[in-house]
């Protein structure tokens, strides 16, 4: 078995994946399938009811974004702390998309981007894990 290092694997991968998003019926196959869209916040102020509260109530403004099928909005649960439990946040977002054109939309809409202009000072850092349906 040939032995590559890194640099050759993620160059490979790279390939690999733009042969798949290049080809047109794989594209099109990605672009009509489920978008999963989850964020998550740390607020700068990680005690703060008060700013929580303020943040919960600009995410439920999002579902007036007609490409959002399904919107959650919650806080972390207390459950088994575990090695693999990622308990640092403080309040989560999970949308669900019938696509990427979906999707696009919603990144672009003016309530989205009211919402960050609003509601951005609240946190500190903001990951998001797009998934699309496998």
């Amino acid at each position: 078995m040939e032995k590559s290092n890194r640099r050759e694997f993620i160059q490979k991968s790279a390939l690999i994946g733009g042969v798949i998003l290049t080809n047109p019926l794989e594209k099109a196959k990605m672009e009509n399938k489920q978008i999963v869209h989850h964020v998550f916040f740390w607020l700068k102020n990680s005690g703060s009811v008060a700013d929580r509260e303020k943040l919960l109530e600009g995410l439920r403004t999002l579902k007036a974004i007609p490409t959002i099928k399904n919107l959650r909005v919650g806080l972390l649960a207390s459950t088994e702390k575990r090695e693999v439990v990622d308990t640092s946040w403080d309040v989560s977002e999970l949308m669900f998309f019938d696509d990427l054109a979906g999707q696009k939309i919603y990144q672009d809409h003016a309530i989205h981007q009211e919402f960050i202009k609003n509601y951005s000072h609240l946190w500190q850092k903001v990951v998001v894990y797009d998934m699309l349906e496998a």
